[in-house]
């Protein structure tokens, strides 16, 4: 008999789910990046907010391990929380209450499987699940690993900000800032794959970034109205 795919694509369904990916996180967040997270006992990268958010996981068949994941969290179910996650980051003024919002983030891939067919299923993943739901806006948080200079992340920050700012109505204000005024001029750097592919998609970015400490980066916020979703690129994604 023919093998089946290599990997596979669902939300998550049980609370063992959501813990897989919560392992996923810290692996690659934690251990990887360095990031500090508040569950290092457990390994477990986890918050109020997950039992909120829908998560989409994306498998190794072989296996049955999580290696792939994202976190897509509906406004009407943040709002029991009093808060989006994206709200520590920035005061979001208008963008808060867009109709048929919804916050994505936490995206991440075992560092072993970062390959076209994961990363193509995560997209393909999160196109479906936001064109079904019926979605209107989409907003996440794009983080720039900061160096230790801050030259790289400035530049990438500039670069964006003067190719890809949104409207005013979308402006932001990001609390605490990444201040790139004391930072010397831009030298040539690469955009996360991440960004660029919102950015395809017609992603737009709200203001000034933010500085997370516990992550040591820099975080833009990005909006995409579904209306402006470029066609190709979601038959693109859809496509898996």
């Amino acid at each position: 008999m023919p093998a089946g795919p290599r990997f596979s694509a669902s939300l998550a369904t049980s609370s063992a789910d959501v813990m897989e990916a919560q392992r996923l996180r810290y692996r690659v967040f934690a251990e990887e990046m360095g990031a500090r997270l508040p569950d290092p006992e457990h390994r477990l990268d986890r918050d109020r907010f997950d039992a909120y958010a829908d998560h989409l996981l994306v498998r190794d068949t072989h296996t049955g391990a999580v290696v792939g994941t994202y976190r897509m969290l509906p406004a009407r179910e943040a709002r029991k929380l009093g808060r989006l996650w994206s709200e520590a980051q920035f005061e979001l003024g208008v963008v808060a209450r867009l109709p048929g919002l919804v916050e994505v983030g936490r995206a991440c891939v075992h560092p072993g499987y970062r390959t076209g067919a994961v990363i193509g299923l995560l997209w393909a993943g999160l196109a479906a699940y936001l064109q079904g739901g019926g979605y209107e806006h989409v907003i996440g948080c794009a983080s720039i690993p900061v160096s230790e200079d801050r030259v790289a992340t400035a530049g990438i920050c500039r670069l964006l900000l003067r190719d890809h700012l949104g409207p005013p109505e979308w402006r932001v204000a990001p609390r605490p800032p990444f201040h790139l005024d004391d930072v010397a001029p831009a030298r040539p750097a690469d955009v996360p794959p991440l960004i660029r592919g919102y950015l395809r998609l017609g992603a737009r970015v709200c203001g000034a970034p933010a500085w997370d400490p516990d992550f040591r980066t820099a975080d833009l916020l990005l909006l995409l109205p579904m209306a402006r979703l470029d066609p190709r690129w979601a038959r693109r994604l859809l496509r898996p």
